[in-house]
């Protein structure tokens, strides 16, 4: 088993004690929607949570096809102090197999999103990364559920550099 990983890295940077708690029990509803062609489907979804006051929702599923793509590739380097992203640009047609993540618009109306996609081109090969743009081809089936009783937000994280997850009651 290889050592050395970035969550050893990680360790010993912010005591267990200082860290937020762990969850919110909460009751769930769900919002459900298609979104249509050519449509930047972030764009969609960042509508969708504005128009609902989502403050914590999550993917349940997702279904459809996007004719291109932007997807950012876990590439962060903590050993040597660089941080740097590579992209994934896709101009072809591929079905949505997974759409995952979480998203939520603040008393501000400021939108946060954290999506993960994998999608499969005609032959089907698959590709995943960070969603950064996904424009659809035909569709998107898509059902949103929100935790009723919680908040999400995405403060600093000093112990990972990051904007992080943070899951508070409502």
């Amino acid at each position: 088993m290889a050592t050395g990983g970035a969550s050893e890295g990680l360790q010993g940077l912010l005591p267990k004690a200082d860290r937020p708690t762990r969850g919110v029990a909460s009751a769930c509803t769900s919002v459900a929607f298609r979104a249509h062609p050519h449509e930047e489907l972030v764009d969609v979804l960042k509508d969708v949570v504005t128009q609902h006051g989502l403050r914590a929702a999550f993917v349940q599923t997702c279904v459809g096809s996007i004719e291109k793509a932007c997807l950012r590739l876990a590439s962060a380097n903590r050993e040597n102090g660089e941080d740097f992203s590579d992209f994934l640009e896709l101009d072809e047609r591929c079905e949505i197999c997974s759409l995952v993540g979480t998203l939520a618009v603040d008393e501000a109306g400021n939108f946060a999103k954290h999506l993960h996609v994998t999608l499969a081109d005609k032959a089907g090969r698959v590709v995943g990364g960070h969603v950064m743009s996904l424009q659809l081809f035909t569709t998107a089936e898509v059902v949103l559920g929100e935790l009723t009783q919680a908040v999400f937000d995405r403060p600093l994280d000093p112990e990972t550099g990051y904007d992080e997850l943070t899951v508070e009651p409502r």
